[in-house]
């Protein structure tokens, strides 16, 4: 027992110093495009660095649950396409209603989320094969009901979900705080207190570190796994309306490929991939590097194809880096 909390002790502070190890590089990066590009440091570029890593925040947060109970999922761009494709099609109805198109897109992605959580929990099948099947049913329904093609969002207050601000920049000399970064900040408070605060967080954490384990001890296992899955699909609801806002369409190929930033933020941000240990704090940087990486090579003309390139470097080391520590 005592072996089992030194070896958790160690992780922990494996954890933090992996952190403080982020917000050097973070900064590093900062400071190392800033003088590659004059125009890095324009408000202009930072409020939009912070806008677009909000969709991927989001995504990342509940990647990093998933990822904390031993699993994976593939499908979470497709899921946010279908939340972004439901409501923008409700609201092509009828503009007025805000509300309801906005739940509606959230619900729709996690009632998707209950097929993997199911294939997962309660039929035991491999995260990564459970997912890959929901990505592709989400693909295909969001084709489906969109018929192929955009849906324009035209409601205000839905756009500004995406694109909006929480004051009016014009009266503050161009400083204001976009609204998908308010959405994100409360999004990471909440899931949070959920994961630190609650019996069912701590539950999460049990059941990657060793699920055997916490069976024995009473935990429902399945439960707990269907529980996250879904919650991720809300999560992945939450950021396809944020980015149907923001490109004020509902794209049934929206979000394609984002799951690979997601969880390049998610492992970069120091979440084992063996489960039982991650921090939402450590994503969030996770995501803010992801970000400022693919805005600084932007500004750079570092071609897209590069990009690809060294995020996968990235995801090789971070996972090296992490099976270091857990050798350790």
């Amino acid at each position: 027992m005592n072996n089992k909390k030194a070896v958790l002790s160690n992780e922990n502070i494996a954890l933090y110093l992996r952190s403080y190890a982020l917000m050097g590089i973070f900064l590093l990066m900062c400071i190392a495009f800033a003088v590659a590009s004059p125009t890095f440091l324009t408000m202009s570029n930072i409020i939009g660095v912070f806008r677009q890593i909000s969709t991927n925040g989001i995504l990342a947060i509940g990647m990093t649950l998933v990822i904390i109970t031993g699993g994976i999922d593939l499908s979470i761009g497709p899921l946010a396409a279908i939340a972004g494709v439901v409501s923008a099609m409700i609201l092509e109805k009828n503009p007025d209603l805000f509300i309801p198109a906005v739940l509606s897109g959230i619900v729709a992605a996690a009632i998707m989320s209950m097929w993997t959580g199911f294939l997962v929990a309660k039929m035991r099948i491999a995260p990564f094969i459970a997912s890959l099947s929901t990505m592709s049913i989400a693909k295909g329904i969001a084709l489906l009901i969109a018929d192929g093609v955009p849906h324009t969002i035209s409601n205000e207050s839905y756009i500004k979900l995406g694109n909006g601000y929480l004051w009016d920049p014009n009266k503050t000399g161009g400083l204001s705080i976009p609204t998908p970064v308010l959405v994100i900040f409360i999004v990471a408070i909440v899931i949070g207190i959920i994961l630190y605060k609650t019996k069912y967080g701590r539950h999460i954490y049990a059941v990657g570190g060793n699920e055997n384990a916490a069976i024995a001890s009473g935990i429902n296992a399945a439960r707990v796994k269907f529980c996250t899955y879904v919650l991720n699909g809300l999560l992945c609801g939450i950021a396809g309306i944020v980015l149907a806002g923001r490109i004020t369409s509902g794209q049934p190929t929206a979000a394609t490929g984002y799951e690979m930033d997601a969880i390049t933020a998610v492992i970069v941000g120091g979440t084992s991939m063996t489960g039982g240990v991650g921090k939402i704090g450590g994503t969030i940087i996770g995501a803010l590097i992801i970000g400022v990486l693919n805005n600084g090579l932007i500004l750079m003309g570092v071609s897209s194809y590069y990009q690809q390139i060294i995020k996968g470097i990235i995801i090789a080391v971070a996972v090296l880096l992490d099976m270091k520590t857990k050798k350790n």
